[in-house]
């Protein structure tokens, strides 16, 4: 690979073979020299979660289209697959890594379960730029089409401004067609949560189990947010940290007789 153009790692946490990829990989192809290191199967919801206990495999994919870059599929995780690009198959540290395009939102809440947005972390804590897409289209049928232009220019001023240490960016894109779309917003993450609630079955065996559903509860009426920027027809990027300190708590905590 020519090291004029910037390295970029391409990952996701829908597998592979989603639309969604295949949509950022096409973006990327135009900034710079890509690498694809991605599941090989769905591994949403996963968090930050690693293989410790089991073996991982990465398997080299022909590219048939005639696109320069190169693919492996990784049985692990989304931070399984990171993890093994940088430390080996990459042959120098990547200068951006972007994960997605995924099959709905990470805003609000959603980040922490997120497998795509755990990757970019993961990536992050390495030191190299990373994003985050999501698209608020749970359907494999999305069109991701206008999520192009959104992709491609925070991409750019990634790569042209690097981030500040120690941030990922989390970008939502709303459902819209590009026409609508308004533009692109930086955002705090809203203050909503999920009431969650487990619907209880039992087999032809007699033995219960388990479907976790739930409602998405947001109780931030503020007009800085993820969530209002999503449902106001913008793009949201939030700036996330990796470092989990709450510093504002450790005055107070520093007063308590231990």
């Amino acid at each position: 690979m020519s090291k004029k153009r910037p390295l970029i790692l391409v990952t996701n946490d829908d597998g592979i073979n989603a639309p969604g990829i295949r949509t950022l990989i096409d973006v990327m192809n135009t900034l710079g020299d890509v690498m694809v290191v991605a599941p090989d199967s769905p591994q949403s919801g996963m968090g930050h979660a690693i293989t410790i206990n089991d073996t991982l495999y990465c398997n080299s994919i022909n590219v048939v289209n005639g696109d320069p870059h190169k693919e492996y599929s990784c049985s692990g995780t989304p931070v399984d697959c990171v993890k093994i690009a940088v430390n080996e198959i990459l042959k120098r540290k990547p200068d951006l890594c972007v994960s997605g395009i995924n099959h709905g939102s990470n805003s609000s809440i959603n980040v922490i379960y997120s497998g795509t947005m755990s990757a970019a972390v993961e990536a992050g804590t390495l030191g190299i730029p990373s994003i985050g897409f999501s698209l608020l289209d749970y359907s494999m049928e999305a069109d991701f089409g206008p999520s192009k232009k959104f992709v491609k220019a925070i991409a750019q001023q990634t790569l042209k401004n690097g981030l500040p240490k120690g941030v990922v960016l989390n970008v939502n894109i709303p459902k819209l067609n590009a026409s609508e779309i308004k533009g692109i917003k930086v955002c705090r993450q809203a203050n909503a949560h999920w009431e969650e609630k487990f619907d209880k079955r039992t087999n032809p065996l007699g033995r219960d189990y388990y479907w976790l559903t739930g409602e998405f509860v947001n109780e931030d009426k503020g007009e800085d947010t993820d969530e209002w920027a999503l449902h106001n027809g913008f793009v949201s990027v939030v700036p996330v940290q990796f470092d989990l300190t709450a510093h504002h708590a450790m005055k107070e905590l520093n007063t308590w007789d231990f």
